[in-house]
């Protein structure tokens, strides 16, 4: 039986424009290359799920604009169960340009007003579609009132609760099974945090990733990848842990699996994953 999960977090516009050298102040550039896609972490998160054969839903906000259209249409394609978008009345869909040089560094510019966040009625109003998921990811860069309901209608269903991002209320971690965070956002965080509940920790460190758990842990290297572009590759590392634990992974093997995602999303433009064949 197909395994699901129902992601909570971002859904927008993502435009992608690589330059050879970034312009100088009141000066232009031209673009080398340009993706207009289906973006934001929510998205990003569930259209890897469903590459990688789990039954996304996501939860999310989109405005009542064009780009709305456009964009739940294409994560319909991707496989998304998108019955728990909001379509937010007079709100305009969220944009995030990244801007990318040769080198992989690049510059995001985002409006992700409030009207496109998660409000905790909006969570709410999915909670059948959350609780009936074999798994729930949560992404905490969405106001704390949702993503508390969220990770609290997971647990108190039984089900794989995945948190993403910077722990800023430890109440959060009652409901958590999984704890995963990027070099910023993993500051302060060590094994200490698996007494309050959760079962497993990854972070990711400049050299590999680190995951914990009670009685045993494990780094996996990043391997000899070329990275072209960070972006989604923290999504695609959520998706693939997610999907192998969901598959009976032991932990050891849903981190290679994680960092092996991670990986194959690194190592082209734009950050849409491609985990068909991972």
């Amino acid at each position: 039986m197909t395994s699901t999960a129902a992601v909570i977090g971002q859904l927008a516009r993502d435009l992608v424009l690589t330059v050879d050298q970034l312009p100088e102040p009141s000066s232009s550039a031209s673009a080398g290359s340009r993706h207009e896609q289906l973006g934001g972490k929510g998205a990003n998160q569930a259209v890897a799920l469903a590459q990688l054969g789990v039954r996304p839903s996501l939860v999310a906000v989109a405005g009542d604009d064009v780009i709305g259209d456009v964009l739940l249409d294409q994560a319909r394609r991707d496989g998304i169960d998108v019955r728990p978008v909001v379509r937010r009345s007079g709100a305009l869909t969220g944009l995030i340009v990244e801007i990318l040089e040769p080198d992989g560094s690049y510059r995001y510019i985002e409006d992700l007003p409030p009207a496109v966040l998660l409000e905790e009625a909006d969570v709410l109003r999915a909670r059948k579609i959350i609780a009936g998921s074999d798994a729930v990811l949560v992404q905490l860069q969405q106001p704390e009132a949702a993503t508390l309901a969220a990770a609290r209608i997971g647990h108190e269903a039984g089900k794989l609760v995945v948190l993403d991002g910077e722990i800023k209320n430890k109440e959060l971690l009652r409901y958590a099974d999984v704890v995963r965070a990027d070099e910023q956002e993993s500051a302060g965080l060590d094994e200490g945090v698996l007494d309050y509940g959760p079962k497993l920790l990854a972070l990711a460190q400049e050299d590999g990733n680190l995951f914990v758990w009670r009685g045993g842990q494990v780094k996996v290297p990043l391997g000899d990848v070329k990275v072209v572009d960070t972006t989604g590759g923290g999504d695609a590392f959520v998706a693939g842990l997610t999907a192998a634990l969901l598959a009976g992974d032991s932990y050891e093997q849903a981190a290679r699996r994680a960092t092996a995602a991670s990986g194959a999303t690194v190592g082209h433009v734009s950050g849409r994953p491609e985990l068909r064949n991972v």
